[in-house]
């Protein structure tokens, strides 16, 4: 069924199209179908209709506009030119040739430039000539007009501002006559073969001569001017127009007030070189005016990287205006380079460092930022109350007037700051390019920055840090407040047009008939004009609407004598109307005197009234405002455009490069600053630079037409781009690095700091820039969120790739460290994953491990330990006992293993920032001397219940590898004792025992077997010993897992401490909620889908099974003791061979332990002599080793009764007994105490081992030999125990 479209559209209208995307940017161009403020006419069309004798003073006024835009599409044409006499091929010796081909050639590509300098040059004579013939209609005495209008006075000053500039443009463009010239050279050679050429060779002498004049253009207005008759009066109040409105601030945007500055020095050189007495502009203009106004802005902005300074021009000028050469004052004007340097005040000039203080924004941003502030609040205040008026149905006519004048005022408001913002900035830059750098500090090395361009000396070395962060904040600043009024277009259209025709009506039916009634009663004239402005701009339309009793009401208030009452109508005048209205003011107040002293509005002997003329001026300004607020998207565009900050033509030319790198562009120099600096509070605003750019390729292909720097825009925002995303990433990355170090910073360590403080880390505002996902970029729409993304999914991984590649190029005892950074970053990346989707750690963290196949048991960090073991850990550590660790022998020989290098690595590739890297590592080198405890923690919770499998079976594997090689080494040292050891006697003492032992150890020539043999042992035991540190650190982890999951199974423990089950043989609660939940869905009717919660419940007694079987989990350390005794069945008939009798042979036995007591008496031997050397050579982890092979195959009993050390000391203890008996000194002078110390120690640390193996692996029915009730000898009984068994691990209590 098809769905209406009412419906449909209704149902759209639901759906809401905005997200949570902060407004960082500055405006941007939107579609909508909305009432919005549109540009208004210019073409003053309807200006006839209203029969005011303006039709001449119009059409000139068009024709001045006409001009004014050709005339800035030829101000483009110069800017952008450039040489093409560069790109001009040399050919070779072997095409000389070709030389007229190529003659050819480069005339027709000059050519085609040359036509464009042709048409400038007609132009500027057309201008000239159309400029002056204006002038001198309003100075012949027949005119039928009291003088131009205020909008003919500004056409004037702006079409002369074009011809200034202009010239300035052609005096500055060096490639310019170098092209001519060239040009020349190929049309005198190409020629020859024309005919007729006359009329070209005379067209191409005026261009020479046009090329080659300096201020061609104004020696040529200049002779137009005074060609038929002189134009000193309407140069004098051009004049007077310009001072008083720069004196009374009445230019209300920054391009008019500029445009007035650039012109005056040139109106004044113009005046003063009439052929009249020059001193009558300075009766009408006091020259300390001019004087005030040439010091107070000694640079004017002119093009972006141009600037003029009134001293200069008025220099330059005297050379060719003889009379002006007279002005010694205005001559002695400083030029920018000429200012005094001393930064302190000489008297009452102005020095260079006054300038500073106007110029730079830097001493200005304070009051700006209040000034932001402020209006933002009270902006934002006005747009709720207007918002409240459209959504109200019926409101107060006085509350709407009220609320909307509000906001007609914070817009006025906010231009007028965007005015004087975008002016500071242009106004820098200006005294920036003026001022270069002399002596630049550069962060390059020597060799590349032995010379600086002249660009870079204004711009890149030109601006401070403090500089760079006031103007990254003004650009923030300016696009915001533009941004803020650009949304609010169409929100505010119809409130400034109903309030821009409340005022005119208000002025023109209310004021205007009050003077009528009173000021102007009996003076004809000016009534005429109070009726003109009255029946031109009356709205009587908006009195007719009224019901009958309002306008009975209304007409017996104004007999009354209050003002009309009228219901506002969002109706704004034309552009016509306002011009009219301002040359009817005018007209009154001036009296058609041109020569008035006091200016427009200051006429003392007017006969006006203060008070009216003070409500003609008030309404007169106003209605120059109408205009600008009329064509509100092209003012808002006009003051928000900082395209200017990026070209740089005119330096490209001086330089001769063709284009300058990146660090020289100032929109890249904001970004990299914001960057660098790590300012908290500049970091929202690190995109308003980029939207330069965007202003810069607007300017480039609309106002300037060139292609081609459109093309060298993109290709550096392409670049910087780039950099940004790369460079913030980096940023982001170090800052939630540098968070997580910090908060896993141990708390006592921080309290205990006194400068505890260091390691905190400033918060930092990237939740904003990690939200956008629409940057408008040269009209592309980028998602910068999508960006970081991956930039942060491959730091990521990057930097586990650098952790795991610094662990392989250390030893096992860096296991601790990797573990902590990899915290660490683990916690970066939680933090990160709040603001930012990036990959899952874990999937990260397999990757890089090459561990993501869920049958891949082994890993690169399992095998990296497990190498690292082989290599270096089994051999060349030895095991403390007492401490439990496990340090590097200092007299082992080391066998060098090859390992890679430490790779290098920034500082965010540890823990973010040098500081929390120094505290961090105080804390890994702790422990990097030893192998304990926390390393093994750490290899567990590294490897995790996939990996450590593999690496135990790889351990015991170890021992198996070790088991074999040991076979023949204790054959060899077997053939090597004697047929028959017995006991050691009593009587030779001490020393007789040592010399018998000595005798029957005869292995002098079994060095390297003994050698073997004993460092296959201590491997053994460095294995098992490392076993049962993981058996410690497990059962702490399955305890910990215990406590977790014990109340979900129901678990609880017993008066004796087992495990019992709460509910009895019932189901665990966690079985048990689901049961019921399901029960309670299948039981409700109104349910249709109860088979989640069926689903939920079978997992929930899977799992329960689950973690059930995992409680009673079987100990790794006796799974390891019976893989090494399945292993040694092997060898059992060698090593443990039963005796004939089946009693135990106390003389001819060779069996393990009598092989492993001869290496542990010659062991201790070695260890107490001087220096000792065994001992730190082979540790604890011999006896480890051999008491484990012993217990094993069942010889702990004849170890313990034949061990030739425990003799010894059996026969010490019987000696020192019958010396103590006859009150002699035991031992005296024999040398023997180290030895016996020695042996008395490793008995002990026997027992020690022997007592773990009987309580975690005992061996009942294991003895060596027992006797049956009918005396018959047992021999060693026999029990299944494979190496296979690793499959299944025992379980306690099974």
């Amino acid at each position: 069924m098809a769905v209406p479209v009412e419906e449909a559209i209704a149902a759209l209208s639901t759906f809401s199209l905005e997200d949570d995307q902060p407004e960082v940017q500055g405006p941007a161009v939107c579609v909508s179908v909305e009432r919005g403020a549109t540009n208004s006419p210019i073409e003053y069309s309807d200006v006839s209709a209203y029969r005011l004798s303006l039709s001449e003073d119009t059409k000139a006024l068009n024709e001045l506009n006409t001009l004014i835009n050709e005339g800035k599409e030829m101000g483009s044409v110069l800017y952008t030119y450039r040489s093409c006499v560069k790109a001009l091929p040399q050919l070779p010796e072997s095409m000389k040739h070709s030389q007229a081909d190529l003659y050819l050639e480069t005339y027709q590509v000059l050519d085609l430039e040359m036509s464009r300098l042709r048409e400038i040059q007609r132009w500027q004579a057309s201008a000239a000539s159309k400029l002056a013939a204006d002038m001198q209609r309003f100075s012949r005495s027949e005119r039928r007009i009291n003088g131009p209008t205020v909008t003919h006075l500004w056409s004037m000053l702006k079409l002369l501002d074009v011809l200034v500039q202009l010239d300035h443009l052609k005096n500055s463009k060096a490639s310019i006559p170098n092209d001519f010239s060239w040009y020349k050279r190929t049309f005198t050679q190409v020629s020859i073969q024309w005919q007729d050429t006359d009329s070209m060779r005379e067209e191409l002498d005026d261009l020479q001569i046009f090329l080659s004049t300096r201020w061609a253009f104004l020696l040529n207005l200049h002779a137009e001017m005074f060609r038929v008759n002189n134009v000193e009066d309407i140069l004098q109040v051009l004049i007077v127009f310009a001072v008083e409105s720069l004196e009374l601030d009445f230019a209300l945007l920054f391009p008019d007030r500029h445009v007035l500055l650039r012109v005056l020095p040139v109106l004044v050189v113009l005046a003063t070189s009439s052929e009249k007495d020059s001193e009558s502009l300075y009766k009408r203009v006091k020259i300390n005016r001019l004087i005030n106004i040439f010091k107070n802005d000694p640079v004017v902005p002119a093009f972006p990287d141009l600037h003029l300074s009134p001293a200069a021009i008025l220099k330059e000028l005297s050379m060719y205006f003889q009379k002006f050469s007279a002005q010694t004052r205005l001559l002695t004007l400083p030029a920018p380079h000429e200012l005094p340097p001393q930064y302190i005040s000489l008297g009452n000039a102005l020095t260079n460092f006054t300038y500073q203080r106007h110029y730079l924004i830097i001493n200005h941003i304070g009051a700006i930022r209040a000034e932001h502030d402020d209006f933002t609040i009270r902006f934002a205040s006005s747009m709720n109350q207007l918002v409240s008026l459209k959504s109200m149905d019926a409101a107060d006519v006085e509350w709407c007037k009220e609320v909307k004048g509000n906001m007609y005022d914070m817009v006025v408001e906010g231009f007028q700051l965007l005015s004087r913002w975008t002016a500071r900035i242009w106004e820098q830059c200006a005294w920036k390019f003026s001022r270069p750098c002399k002596d630049p500090i550069s962060t390059e090395p020597p060799e590349t920055s032995a010379s600086y361009t002249d660009y870079e000396k204004v711009v890149r070395y030109n601006y401070t840090a403090e500089e760079r962060k006031a103007l990254v904040e003004l650009v923030s600043y300016i696009k915001s407040i533009g941004s803020l009024v650009q949304r609010c277009d169409t929100l505010v259209a119809d409130a400034l047009w109903e309030t821009i025709h409340s005022e005119v009506q208000d002025f023109v039916q209310n004021t205007l008939a009050t003077m009528l009634r009173t000021t102007f009663r009996k003076k004809k004239d000016l009534s005429r004009i109070i009726s003109d402005m009255r029946t031109l701009s009356a709205d009587w339309m908006a009195n007719t609407s009224r019901p009958e009793l309002e306008l009975q009401s209304m007409q017996h208030e104004r007999e009354e004598g209050k003002g009309l009452i009228f219901y506002p109508r969002a109706v704004a005048p034309t552009a016509a109307q306002i011009h009219c209205l301002q040359f009817l003011i005018y007209e009154a107040v001036s009296g058609g005197n041109m020569r008035k002293p006091g200016g427009l509005f200051g006429n003392a002997a007017s006969e006006i009234p203060a008070n009216d003329l003070k409500q003609l001026e008030t309404f007169f300004y106003k209605l120059s405002f109408f205009l600008h607020m009329l064509d509100y998207t092209v003012t808002v565009t006009t003051l928000t455009d900082l395209g200017f900050l990026w070209f740089r033509e005119f330096y490209l030319e001086s330089s001769r490069v063709i284009q300058f790198p990146v660090e020289c562009s100032l929109p890249w120099m904001l970004v990299e600053y914001v960057l660098e600096s790590q300012n908290a509070g500049l970091f929202e605003s690190i995109l308003m630079p980029f939207d330069i750019y965007n202003d810069s390729a607007q300017h480039a292909l609309v106002t300037l037409k060139q292609r081609f720097l459109y093309d060298e825009i993109e290709a550096e925002v392409d670049n910087c781009f780039d950099i940004f995303v790369l460079k913030l990433s980096e940023s982001i990355f170090t800052y939630y690095k540098s968070w997580a170090a910090s908060e896993l910073l141990d708390s006592s360590f921080l309290f205990a700091l006194d400068n505890g403080e260091k390691f905190s880390i400033q918060t930092m505002k990237f939740t904003t820039l990690l939200k956008m996902t629409r940057v408008k970029l040269l009209g592309r729409t980028i998602n910068l969120r999508s960006l970081l993304a991956e930039r942060m999914n491959k730091v990521f991984r990057e930097n586990m790739e650098f952790l795991f590649e610094r662990f392989e190029s250390q030893d096992l005892c860096a296991i601790v460290e990797l573990e902590k950074l990899l915290d660490v970053l683990q916690l970066a990346h939680e933090l990160l994953s709040k603001d930012l989707s990036i990959d899952s750690f874990k999937l990260m963290l397999s990757e890089t491990q090459e561990n993501i196949s869920p049958v891949s048991y082994s890993s690169r960090l399992a095998l990296q330990i497990w190498t690292e073991m082989q290599n270096d850990f089994l051999p060349n550590f030895i095991l403390c006992n007492t401490t439990q660790r496990f340090v590097r022998s200092s007299k082992v020989p080391f066998a060098p293993v090859q390992k890679p290098s430490v790779p290098y690595a920034k500082a965010n590739f540890y823990c973010g920032t040098q500081e929390l890297n120094s505290a961090h590592q105080s804390f890994a080198r702790l422990y990097s001397g030893f192998v304990g405890i926390p390393h093994v923690l750490s290899i567990v919770r590294l490897l995790g219940s996939k990996s450590l499998p593999w690496l135990i079976r790889a351990l015991l594997d170890h021992i198996s590898t070790k088991i074999t090689t040991l076979e023949p080494v204790i054959s060899g040292l077997r053939e090597a004792l004697p047929k028959s050891i017995g006991l050691l006697p009593f009587d030779g003492g001490v020393a007789g025992c040592k010399r018998l032992v000595k005798e029957h150890l005869n292995w002098q020539s079994k060095s390297e077997l003994k050698a073997d043999g004993v460092c296959g042992i201590k491997e053994i035991g460095t294995v098992l010993y490392l076993m049962g540190l993981l058996d410690i650190v497990l059962r702490e982890e399955d305890t910990a897992h215990f406590m977790q999951t014990a109340p979900w199974l129901g678990l609880i423990p017993s008066v004796d401490g087992q495990i019992l089950q709460s509910q009895g043989s019932g189901d665990s609660p966690i079985v048990t909620l689901f049961k019921s939940a399901t029960a309670v869905t299948a039981s409700d009717m109104g349910r249709s889908n109860p088979t989640s919660l069926h689903t939920i419940s079978k997992q929930a007694e899977a799992a329960d099974l689950l973690y059930k079987a995992n409680i009673n989990t079987g100990s790794v350390l006796e799974y390891a003791l019976a893989f090494t005794s399945a292993a040694l069945d092997k060898y059992c008939s060698k090593w443990s061979a039963a005796p004939k009798t089946g009693f135990i042979d106390i003389t001819t036995s060779k069996d393990f332990y009598r092989i492993f007591s001869g290496l542990q008496f010659e062991y201790l031997e070695e260890s107490v002599q001087v220096p000792p050397t065994n001992h730190d050579m082979l540790g604890d982890s011999v006896a480890w080793g051999g008491c484990t092979i012993i217990y094993l195959l069942g010889q702990q009993l004849h170890f313990e009764l034949f061990d030739f050390s425990y003799q010894v000391l059996n026969v010490a203890e019987v000696e020192a007994a019958a010396i103590t008996q006859s009150h002699k000194n035991p031992h005296v002078g024999q040398g023997w105490e180290a030895l016996l110390e020695a042996m008395k120690k490793a008995r002990r640390l026997n027992n020690h081992v022997f007592s773990m193996l009987k309580a975690r692996c005992p061996l009942e029915d294991k003895q060596a030999c027992a006797i049956k009730q009918s005396g018959a000898p047992l021999h060693r009984v026999k029990f299944e125990n494979t190496v296979s068994a690793f499959e299944t691990l025992p379980q306690k209590g099974v």
